[in-house]
C-alpha cells in the first residue's frame, strides 16, 4: 500500500469512483434512471433546501442500486414496497455519489475521506439530520451509520430489512401469494457480523406464505463471506477454490430452490456461482434462483401469474462457453 500498488482491475474501479462517483464509471447523471420504470414519481431532494424533514426516509440507493442492471431491480422492488406501504420517501438522485466504502477497503484512505466529507455536507444540506436514511446495500449502510460520525455526520440509518420488517409488523405490507419453495438465507458480512442485523431479513422472508426456510451450517454470527468482502468484489481470484463457489456449495447441500440475501455484492457472487454450477451441468437451468429479500416479499404480494412473470424477467442470463 505504501507504493500505491493495486491489482489492475481494482485500480480501474478506484479511478471510476474518483472520476465518475461509482465503481462502474457510469456517472452521477444516470443515477435517477432506475426510477423511469416505476409507475409513480419519487421526489428528488435539492441540496441546500433541507427538505428531508418532510419525508419519513431518505432512500440511499447506493452505486450498485443505481447503475448496476441486476441491483437496479432490487432498488425498484424496495421502492415499490415503500410506496405500497404509503411510506413517504425521497432520493438524492444525481446528487448522490459513492460512500467511499470500496476505496477505504482497498486502503485508498484519501479518496474515502474526500467522499465522506462531501456526502456528509450533502446530507446535512438536504436535512438528513431531521429524518432517517434507509439503505439496502450493507456496505453503504455500515459506512453511513458507523464511519461517517467520524466526519461529523451522525444520522439515523436503517437497513431496508429493518424498515420492511417494521412495515410487516404494522400490517402495512402483507404477503398472500403462496410461493412453496425451499429457501435459505445468506447473511451479508456488513449487515450481520459488522452490525448484528440477523433477525429482520429472516422476518421478511418468513412473512411470505409457503416458503420453507432452512439455515446453512455457517450462518448468523458464524456466517461465511460470499467472496466480495474487503473489496474482493473488484479483484479476480486465481488461486484455489473461489470463495463464492465454497458458499454456493454449502447452500446447495440444503437442496434449496431459492437462495435469498440482502446485499448487492452477495447477490452477484451467489448468482455467478449458481450460473457456473448450471454451466457445469450440476444444476438445471432455473433450478435455483437468487433473490434479495425485497424481491421475495414483492413476489409474495403479487398475484401468482404476475409473480411468475417477474421471475422470468429477473432470471440471470446463462453463462456460455461460446
Amino acid at each position: 500500500m505504501m507504493e500505491s500498488s493495486f491489482p489492475q482491475e481494482a485500480g480501474v474501479m478506484l479511478k471510476n469512483v474518483e472520476n465518475a462517483g461509482d465503481p462502474w464509471g457510469v456517472g452521477q447523471a444516470k443515477r435517477e434512471d432506475w426510477t423511469g420504470k416505476l409507475d409513480f414519481d419519487i421526489p428528488v431532494l435539492t441540496p441546500g433546501e433541507e427538505q428531508g424533514g418532510e419525508y419519513e426516509f431518505i432512500f440511499w440507493t447506493g452505486c450498485a442500486g443505481a447503475v448496476d442492471d441486476r441491483s437496479v431491480k432490487i432498488t425498484q422492488a424496495t421502492a415499490q414496497l415503500l410506496h405500497d406501504a404509503d411510506v413517504s420517501f425521497a432520493i438524492l438522485g444525481k446528487h448522490e455519489t459513492c460512500t467511499g466504502d470500496p476505496a477505504r477497503r482497498l486502503g485508498m484512505e484519501y479518496l474515502f475521506q474526500m467522499l465522506a466529507k462531501q456526502n456528509v455536507e450533502l446530507l446535512k444540506s438536504v436535512g438528513a439530520d431531521k429524518t432517517k436514511i434507509v439503505a439496502w446495500c450493507p456496505h453503504c449502510f455500515n459506512t453511513l451509520k458507523n464511519e461517517y460520525p467520524d466526519f461529523d455526520g451522525s444520522f439515523e440509518v436503517l437497513h431496508h430489512s429493518e424498515v420492511l420488517a417494521k412495515l410487516i409488523d404494522e400490517g402495512r405490507l402483507v404477503a398472500t401469494n403462496q410461493l412453496d419453495k425451499r429457501v435459505t438465507y445468506h447473511d451479508p458480512c456488513y449487515l450481520g457480523r459488522h452490525n448484528e442485523v440477523y433477525s429482520t431479513p429472516r422476518q421478511v422472508v418468513n412473512a411470505v406464505p409457503g416458503l420453507q426456510p432452512t439455515e446453512m451450517t455457517r450462518c448468523r454470527s458464524n456466517g461465511f463471506c460470499c467472496g466480495a468482502g474487503g473489496a474482493r468484489m473488484w479483484m479476480e481470484e486465481n488461486i484455489g477454490k473461489r470463495v463464492n463457489m465454497e458458499r454456493v456449495d454449502e447452500a446447495l447441500e440444503l437442496d434449496p430452490q431459492l437462495i435469498t440475501t440482502a446485499c448487492p455484492y452477495c447477490t452477484t457472487m451467489l448468482e455467478d456461482g449458481i450460473a457456473q454450477k448450471t454451466q457445469e451441468g450440476v444444476l438445471s437451468d432455473g433450478q435455483v434462483e437468487v433473490l434479495d429479500i425485497s424481491e421475495v416479499l414483492q413476489r409474495g404480494r403479487m398475484l401468482p401469474m404476475a409473480a411468475q412473470g417477474v421471475a422470468a424477467a429477473s432470471a440471470p442470463e446463462t453463462v456460455s462457453d461460446e
